[in-house]
């Protein structure tokens, strides 16, 4: 960083060498340390500086709480996202079938937790496979929702044009390697498929609301913060298209805790309830004050 704060490393998106400093955030969840969010002059990408290398990171995902990896329901925020957790099951569910138009196909959940979804994509039918390359989710797969899931590695071993659709779950803001990802999503996506991608949006209500506090920045195990426009600039340099952005309504209520929690040192539930109304009503006129969002693209 030079005295201008102004990152010399490149924007892991759009390769542009002016990024500027945003924001000091801290890692609320395991190690308590201070990380820098840099900002892309041009495709808007946030982005997480210096990020930990990919053999260093597992030690910032050592956490009971961290619940994607251990089905915690300790405290009301974990509680209520299990409460919540079918329905939003349903949803996604419903989004792919609805945007392949197809039923009991091919589908690949990358980064699949515990299993829940996979399980639920069998058990309606489709032919699902889960990659998750934390050994103890995957061990809670096989105990909880009884689904073997693979690890990591086989990520790279599936034949081209595999799968029907292909969904990322928030799960590209912890990839290091961006683009050879994406290309390998490509190359195993039918040529008719489609990927489902959620990650957070930085440009959401809420987030201005907490600013560092926001959840969602979740450092360092969230390497990259997106906006519409990175997202966009990826997908088309990977080669997709964008078919649809959908908002995830349910996402927002459970950042909008967690931040409280950070911000104020407890969850509060009214706070956080008032807080999930004015951004869904923000969000229905503009989706870019939507906390979360999935996009949904095909390839060109």
């Amino acid at each position: 960083m030079n005295h201008s704060g102004e990152s010399i490393v490149s924007c892991p998106v759009c390769s542009n060498s002016h990024n500027y400093f945003a924001l000091k955030v801290k890692d609320h969840s395991v190690s308590g340390e201070l990380f820098d969010i840099f900002e892309c002059s041009r495709c808007s990408l946030r982005f997480t500086y210096p990020m930990p290398p990919g053999d260093k990171i597992g030690i910032y995902y050592e956490s009971e709480d961290y619940i994607s990896h251990s089905n915690t329901r300790k405290g009301l925020i974990n509680t209520l996202y299990h409460s919540v957790r079918h329905r939003t099951l349903a949803v996604k569910f419903h989004h792919i079938e609805k945007w392949t138009g197809l039923k009991m196909d091919h589908h690949l959940d990358i980064g699949a937790g515990t299993g829940a979804f996979v399980q639920y994509m069998n058990i309606h039918g489709w032919k699902s496979q889960g990659i998750e390359p934390d050994d103890k989710a995957r061990d809670l797969a096989l105990t909880h929702h009884n689904t073997r899931l693979l690890p990591a590695a086989m990520f790279d071993t599936f034949l081209p044009e595999t799968f029907d659709a292909i969904s990322m779950w928030h799960v590209l803001e912890h990839v290091h390697e961006l683009y050879p990802y994406m290309h390998q999503v490509k190359k195993i996506l039918k040529p008719r498929g489609l990927v489902f991608i959620a990650v957070p949006n930085y440009t959401s209500y809420d987030s201005a609301k907490y600013g560092a506090f926001w959840a969602a920045y979740d450092v360092p195990r969230h390497l990259y913060h997106f906006s519409p426009e990175s997202m966009k600039w990826l997908l088309s340099a990977a080669g997709f298209q964008l078919k649809v952005m959908i908002r995830m309504w349910y996402d927002s209520f459970y950042i909008s805790l967690l931040s409280e929690k950070y911000k104020n040192g407890q969850s509060s539930l009214p706070n956080g309830c008032m807080t999930e109304v004015i951004s869904k009503l923000k969000a229905m006129n503009n989706k870019r004050r939507c906390s979360s969002l999935m996009y949904v693209a095909y390839t060109d």
